[in-house]
């Protein structure tokens, strides 16, 4: 199989290519930007991309299938002459689907959680050498890639996200994996930029339910009221069942899982990660495994990369790492990282930089989000918004959204570092809180610095 892909250096895109060549694939690609670590990990599986840009000689009719990024443009020079050649154009998860067609398929989607319980299953199933197939939004331990497609794995576990497909594909992808076993963590507006309503967001996740397989069956969160009345309207006749978080105590800032009369200690934290294990335990369930299996494999799950992630410490300070950027998202992990350690003050970090996030009109969305923390801060780059082409935000405005009078809001990163270095963290713990790098940072090596101050 000859495969071509256009905008080959998205960490999606790149892993997926990874993925076919090692299943032996003839793997060929093109971007106009790849940044790290895309671009090494593409050199050493040898398809790197010779030049940077588009090139409508690369297409050609030998060519059996072409992958199409959401970072490509409709118009994109490539896909015109495939369009020509009537070649064979897939979305990213349309291409996973033709993959996977003969599994069992496991979709996890919701607002918040969907990549933490796809890791935890990916995890158990690993740790009971069970053969899967499987697409993940992060790194997680113990797998090279966030990609893997086989010829004889029964199973296809997929994070399903409710982001358009591609340019020319505008379905989210979780629409196009027709699941056997589905799971929704919660519904949360969010990707306001592509679901301008909260009625039309809503209305995706009912669209996932109705494709769930004949005879499959839906977990949901059922303490989501919304996520609740979704499920109730469904007309899928498919097996449904809610779940809560899971039964646990906490002891000296470890958490445990009760079940019956057995403690399992955890090395994550959270009621949303509580509410994420009850989750995927039903899927792992469904599949096969056992209460005892499961529990004897995620008392070893360290979770994925940047969700709750610890960057450095020392005897008085933890700082953290997570993903929130949604309001949702943040709410669970300030509230997370304070239950955990009640005995330390909170500084908690966020960074405006999603499309939906730096938008004026759904800022009110984060009211309350950060008030949890003992101190509050909150970084957003100006030049981002332009980049975006989005109306011009205040700090003013970020405050009064926030419902935060004590809230610190800075626009420029040298005073934003300057800040968190002049800190004294002693007796505290750091949460950074972004879906980017505070236009730029090492967090893990700012982190390691700031404890050794």
């Amino acid at each position: 199989m000859k495969v071509h892909f256009i905008a080959i250096g998205g960490s999606a895109m790149h892993n997926l290519a990874i993925s076919l060549c090692k299943k032996g694939y003839q793997i060929t690609g093109s971007d106009d930007e790849i940044f790290e670590p895309s671009k090494t990990r593409l050199e050493n599986y040898g398809i790197l991309p010779e030049n940077i840009g588009w090139n409508p000689d690369r297409i050609t009719p030998d060519i059996d299938a072409i992958i199409l990024g959401m970072h490509a443009r409709n118009n994109n020079p490539e896909l015109i002459k495939a369009r020509e050649l009537n070649l064979k154009i897939y979305s990213y998860p349309e291409y996973l689907y033709e993959q996977t067609k003969s599994k069992t398929r496991v979709v996890i989607g919701g607002s918040h959680g969907k990549t933490t319980i796809t890791s935890m299953i990916m995890h158990v199933l690993k740790f009971h050498d069970m053969q899967f197939d499987y697409m993940v939004g992060a790194q997680i331990d113990g797998f090279e890639t966030m990609v893997s497609l086989s010829e004889d794995a029964p199973i296809a576990v997929f994070e399903g996200d409710e982001y358009l497909s591609s340019p020319i594909d505008l379905r989210p992808k979780f629409h196009l994996y027709q699941p056997h076993i589905a799971l929704i963590s919660g519904i949360a507006w969010d990707h306001i930029n592509v679901f301008p309503t909260f009625e039309n967001y809503k209305e995706q996740f009912s669209i996932f339910i109705d494709k769930i397989e004949k005879e499959g069956c839906l977990f949901y969160y059922k303490n989501d009221d919304v996520l609740k009345d979704v499920v109730k309207q469904s007309h899928n006749l498919i097996e449904k069942t809610g779940y809560c978080a899971h039964s646990y105590t906490r002891r000296n800032n470890k958490t445990f899982l009760i079940d019956i009369d057995k403690e399992i200690p955890l090395q994550i934290f959270g009621e949303h990660n509580l509410q994420n294990i009850s989750g995927a335990k039903l899927v792992c369930n469904q599949l096969g495994l056992s209460d005892d299996k499961f529990y004897q494999a995620i008392s070893e799950f360290k979770g994925a990369a940047k969700r709750l992630e610890l960057l450095a410490e020392n005897d008085t300070t933890k700082i953290f790492l997570d993903f929130a950027h949604s309001p949702s998202k943040l709410n669970a992990t300030v509230n997370a990282v304070k239950e955990q350690f009640p005995e330390r003050k909170l500084l908690a970090v966020m960074e405006l930089h999603t499309f939906s996030s730096l938008n004026a009109d759904f800022l009110d969305e984060y009211g309350g989000s950060l008030n949890k923390a003992d101190v509050g801060v909150v970084y957003f780059n100006p030049e981002v918004i332009k980049h975006k082409r989005l109306k011009p935000i205040t700090k003013e405005q970020v405050k009064k959204s926030f419902q935060n009078e004590n809230l610190i809001v800075f626009t420029r990163q040298k005073d934003f570092v300057n800040y968190i270095m002049s800190s004294d963290l002693t007796n505290k713990n750091l949460l950074f809180m972004s879906s980017g790098n505070f236009s730029g940072i090492d967090l893990k090596d700012f982190a390691n610095k700031l404890v050794k101050i």
